[in-house]
């Protein structure tokens, strides 16, 4: 018998409910643990997510689907259910690349999630893949660290490093030296298969952070055997940023300046379009405004606060040292790649559809989800065009990978996202470990946490299209 999402969650707490007094008589000496958590999300309260039993017919068959690929329903999924039109599509993604047939095992695939998500020290997702892996008979000696895993996976590692913190110094050599003739060499399908799988966690650990998602209860750092404290947190709430109450001090006066900032930001946008249709920059103005704000984005400080401390995970790579912030902070220039001459629609698509059937598809469905997805709403108001918003997101971290648009003015992202916004879009995207609830709380102030979770979607998927572009264009020069 298949139990249902909700039943499968409703179950643990019934017998949790009914074995705890027994548990938890002093005699019998057991702890009961409970959730570290408040929801699935630090960032966002928990009353604010949709609850199990509430989703409507096709978010249902969604979550049934997915509990019963995976025999969970995890907190990236209870988060993304804001939008359950991109859900959709990333579930099915998620779905063919971890339980469909493809270039590479399932052991492989798990191994790689973990390589990835530990770049960025993100143990929620090393956890949910370790234990995966184990459960595809995966070996456990791999797991005490990369020196133990077949040679195969350990050349993976430069690839993984540079896709994650300077995917522009990709070359067609590095393929090479994957896909060269021996005992250890990868085939081009299962290449592109490992690229894609780096770069969907690569991204998905910036949602992860950005999103501030908490472990389950049944995952390390998820659960605590503490007494629930007499007041509302206690002392770690105040170490990790989580005591802020509901209406704090000078809340009214934060409310009505969020307010002001909602209504400039919409005046810049109708602006923008005005000035758009008026006239037009030469392409050496646009030339210069691009190089302009791509040295300015080198120049947005990320935090300096060390990532909270959580399951060592740096035993799954290695030059645990490599990072963006090292490009950042030594001025290394990032070379311009365009799009007119090597793009995702034109190239990219064709080439992962060629040689891992179907993925290309999904691919370019997910992508344009979350590019175009809109609900016609900037906080209390409606019937508002958002995408010159979206699309200077979306462009802004495609510029700090040095990616060009020709036909973008990127003078109109410095007008859109104010600087606050700029230091989250770089955490998230560049050291997402380093994101803080404060991060979170100080950009839009009067949105609601649907909005920000959709920036989230927008940041992850633009990272993830950056990072394929790179790698792609190595494999299609090495091809050439």
């Amino acid at each position: 018998m298949r139990l249902s999402p909700r039943a499968a969650v409703q179950v643990p707490e019934i017998l949790c409910s009914r074995c705890s007094g027994v548990c938890n008589d002093k005699e019998m000496g057991i702890q009961i643990p409970r959730p570290l958590g408040q929801g699935p999300s630090r960032f966002i309260p928990e009353e604010e997510v949709l609850q199990l039993g509430s989703e409507d017919a096709n978010l249902h068959s969604a979550f049934t689907d997915a509990f019963a690929d995976l025999g969970r329903l995890d907190n990236i999924t209870l988060v993304m259910v804001f939008h359950p039109q991109y859900l959709e599509s990333y579930l099915k993604t998620q779905h063919y690349l971890l339980q469909m047939d493809g270039p590479l095992s399932a052991c492989y695939q798990h191994y790689i999630g973990i390589m990835a998500a530990a770049r960025h020290q993100c143990s929620y997702l090393v956890n949910l893949h370790v234990n995966d892996f184990i459960h595809n008979g995966g070996d456990p000696k791999w797991l005490n660290g990369l020196e133990n895993a077949p040679q195969k996976l350990r050349n993976l590692g430069e690839l993984n490093k540079m896709l994650a913190h300077r995917p522009w110094l990709i070359t067609k050599e590095h393929i090479e030296q994957l896909l060269k003739t021996g005992e250890h060499s990868w085939s081009l399908a299962e290449l592109i298969h490992a690229v894609v799988l780096l770069a969907h966690y690569h991204s998905l650990a910036s949602f992860t952070f950005g999103c501030g998602i908490n472990p389950e209860i049944h995952n390390d750092g998820g659960r605590t055997f503490r007494p629930p404290s007499v007041s509302s947190y206690c002392i770690c709430d105040i170490t990790n940023g989580n005591h802020e109450s509901q209406h704090p001090t000078g809340w009214s006066a934060l409310s009505t300046d969020s307010s002001c900032e909602v209504e400039a930001l919409m005046e810049k946008m109708k602006q923008l379009q005005e000035c758009r249709d008026e006239e037009e920059a030469s392409q050496e103005e646009m030339a210069t405004r691009f190089e302009r704000e791509k040295t300015e984005s080198m120049l947005v400080i990320t935090a300096d606060e060390d990532p909270p401390p959580g399951r060592n995970v740096s035993r799954h790579f290695e030059d645990t040292s490599y990072g963006y912030k090292d490009f950042s902070r030594r001025g290394m220039h990032v070379p311009t790649f365009r799009v007119q001459d090597y793009n995702w629609e034109d190239h990219g698509y064709s080439l992962v559809n060629r040689l891992y059937p179907d993925v290309g598809q999904l691919l370019d469905e997910k992508f344009h989800i979350a590019y175009n997805l809109t609900y016609n709403t900037m906080a209390m108001h409606s019937d508002v065009d958002t995408s010159t918003l979206r699309r200077a997101i979306w462009n802004y971290v495609h510029c700090m990978f040095g990616i060009r648009y020709d036909d973008y003015d990127y003078g109109e992202i410095n007008q859109l996202l104010d600087h606050s916004f700029k230091v989250y879009i770089k955490n998230v995207v560049c050291n997402p470990e380093k994101t803080t609830k404060r991060m979170y709380d100080s950009f839009w102030r009067q949105f609601k946490h649907s909005e920000k979770v959709h920036v989230n979607l927008l940041l992850m998927e633009a990272r993830m299209q950056a990072e394929l572009l790179y790698a792609l264009r190595a494999i299609t020069r090495y091809m050439t």
